[in-house]
């Protein structure tokens, strides 16, 4: 702790070096009394020893020149209207006191009773104690800035200069301090602030060492409005640079690698796991028009992942607002107005005495997700139709339009073109939704996924269960690649939670595998038997395969005649035959 004077209390310094004398006794005892002890004050009590005066050798001085009687009582002579203080209150107010009354003691009394005296010399002697002490401490701080510290006086003189200035300019303090600053360094920047008395800051600059860079920052210095003298901070700043060198080389390759980590990897968007052919391409097209302002309609059977994939898209857009998942087919029709839109207080019986905000407000500058967008009612397609054109919305019982930037992404397993026919889906509505179409493959169409797929729910339902990781026997892995999973990704998942739960001895065996799963197996395998007519099951494989390689590839005859291992005019001629 610093030990600033406001801060110390009387108690703690006050003199107990006093004579005390009774009122009635003679001057002459008291000032041998005082002469004896050699004290330059003497103070009078009454009989209940309660302060009363003091006498001091300034006013004994005044007595002899006027040449009184020695003989009489102290009463006669002592000073009566004194000025005392408490043992709580701090020296600086004492010093205060003093200085305006021009005195050079203060009694300190408590319950009238003199307890101790601040006499002006222990103020001047704590003080320059104190002085000293501050000083020693100052020098240390200084020192130990990690910036280099020079002060001059007014005339350019160097009053402090610490370790790092030493350090940064290779001058020492021993040599520097009380000299002028410009026969070292003619160009410092601190002279300037000398010359015009303004601040300069954060100035880069280049010192003598041609191995640092610097910044200067300089000051001048007024003492009660009166220019004194001025202080500069130099930072050397030649790590920082090499960091930031090193930082900004290191944030540029990150950039790159995930620019390209992104490009290959299918993992990364958002939670989709997978790595066949037709969902790589899928994501692909993902993330392309994500960062646009396009809506997408994600096209899909029941569980293969619509509103993961919406989600990723979400997010790899980088909207600064809100996903907003919305199920169509769980909104009562009655409701979808102030759902979609928000209603204003008391709009309608039961409504919210505060309104409620609606899910495209909620989602400005952010994505709704229209799952289900094929149970949405006619008479809300036209006003989401409204919406999409105008971007902004009105709450149901309000007057004021709300402007809105909202991305819209829809999903539905739903064939919305023969909805269109049916007159059960507003045309205009398909194309403005339709800007860009998504589909996502049925799990049947992703084979090569469902081992991954397996291992992933495996890690995470264990996880969830707090259970082990158990072992899967080959057999049922067999069964599961088999089975034609058409509740897809989440029938899967289901499924691989119930063999979880049921497993013994941490193995998965066939027997715990749901009985439908089986049947469904069996039968798939049955149909998959060939015919005892060579040429019908010759036909048989080569259309399974043909279908095979044109999965593989994407469609694309070329590569699929290459995989194959035929020239593209057999596959055409084989695709023509088979009616593939």
């Amino acid at each position: 702790m610093f030990l600033i004077p406001k801060t110390v209390l009387v108690k703690d310094v006050m003199s107990k070096n006093f004579i005390m004398v009774y009122e009635e006794e003679k001057f002459k005892l008291c000032l041998e009394e005082m002469l004896k002890n050699n004290l330059t004050d003497i103070f009078v009590i009454d009989k209940n020893k309660k302060i009363k005066g003091l006498l001091s050798l300034t006013d004994i001085s005044r007595i002899k020149i006027k040449k009184l009687n020695e003989y009489l009582p102290i009463k006669n002579f002592m000073t009566k209207k004194i000025i005392t203080v408490t043992k709580n209150i701090n020296l600086l107010e004492c010093r205060n006191i003093m200085i305006k009354n021009k005195i050079a003691r203060l009694p300190v009394v408590e319950n009238e009773m003199l307890i101790g005296v601040i006499r002006e010399e222990q103020i001047r002697d704590y003080f320059y104690m104190k002085m000293e002490e501050l000083g020693m401490k100052l020098n240390h701080i200084i020192n130990n800035i990690h910036e280099a510290v020079c002060v001059v006086d007014k005339e350019g003189y160097v009053v402090i200069w610490n370790k790092n200035s030493e350090k940064l300019y290779r001058v020492k303090g021993s040599d520097i301090i009380g000299k002028k600053l410009k026969d070292f360094f003619p160009k410092a920047i601190l002279l300037k602030v000398l010359e015009n008395k303004k601040a300069i800051s954060d100035v880069y600059h280049s010192p003598p060492r041609k191995d640092t860079d610097v910044v200067v920052s300089a000051h001048p210095i007024f003492i009660d409005g009166e220019f004194v003298g001025a202080v500069s901070t130099d930072r050397d700043i030649t790590q920082v640079k090499k960091l930031s060198y090193q930082l900004e080389k290191a944030n540029s390759t990150l950039k790159f690698l995930e620019s390209e980590f992104k490009k290959f990897s299918s993992s990364n968007f958002g939670n989709i796991i997978g790595r066949s052919e037709k969902l790589i391409k899928t994501i692909e097209i993902a993330r392309q028009v994500a960062k646009t302002n396009a809506s997408i309609l994600i096209l899909g059977e029941s569980g293969t992942g619509k509103e993961v994939f919406a989600r990723a898209i979400h997010e790899y857009s980088q909207r600064e607002g809100l996903f907003v998942p919305v199920n169509c087919s769980a909104i009562p029709s009655e409701l979808f107005e102030s759902e979609f839109f928000g209603y204003e207080a008391g709009a309608f019986t039961g409504a919210s005495k505060k309104g409620k905000i609606g899910i495209f407000e909620l989602a400005h500058n952010g994505t709704v997700f229209l799952d289900e967008i094929a149970d949405l009612p006619m008479h809300m397609q036209a006003k989401l139709l409204r919406v999409l054109q105008e971007k902004e919305i009105r709450r149901v019982g309000g007057e004021k339009t709300i402007n809105i930037n909202v991305r819209v992404i829809s999903a539905t397993n739903k064939n919305l073109v023969e909805m269109i026919e049916k007159e059960q889906f507003r045309d205009d509505l398909y194309y403005r939704l339709n800007v860009v179409e998504l589909s996502l493959p049925p799990l049947r169409e992703r084979q090569g996924d469902i081992v991954i797929l397996i291992n992933y729910f495996l890690r995470e339902l264990c996880d969830q269960n707090g259970k082990q990781i158990p072992q899967i026997e080959s057999e049922v892995i067999d069964i599961l690649q088999n089975y034609e999973w058409k509740g897809n990704i989440r029938e899967l998942k289901n499924t691989i939670e119930h063999l979880i739960v049921l497993c013994k001895e941490n193995i998965i065996t066939k027997d715990i595998i749901p009985n439908y799963i089986l049947e469904k197996v069996r039968k798939r395998v049955k149909k998959d038997e060939y015919p005892m007519d060579l040429n019908e099951a010759v036909s048989k494989v080569e259309v399974e395969i043909i279908k095979k390689a044109l999965e593989i590839s994407g469609g694309n005859k070329a590569k699929a005649a290459k995989i194959l291992n035929i020239p593209r005019s057999t596959l055409y001629y084989k695709m023509d035959i088979y009616k593939i």
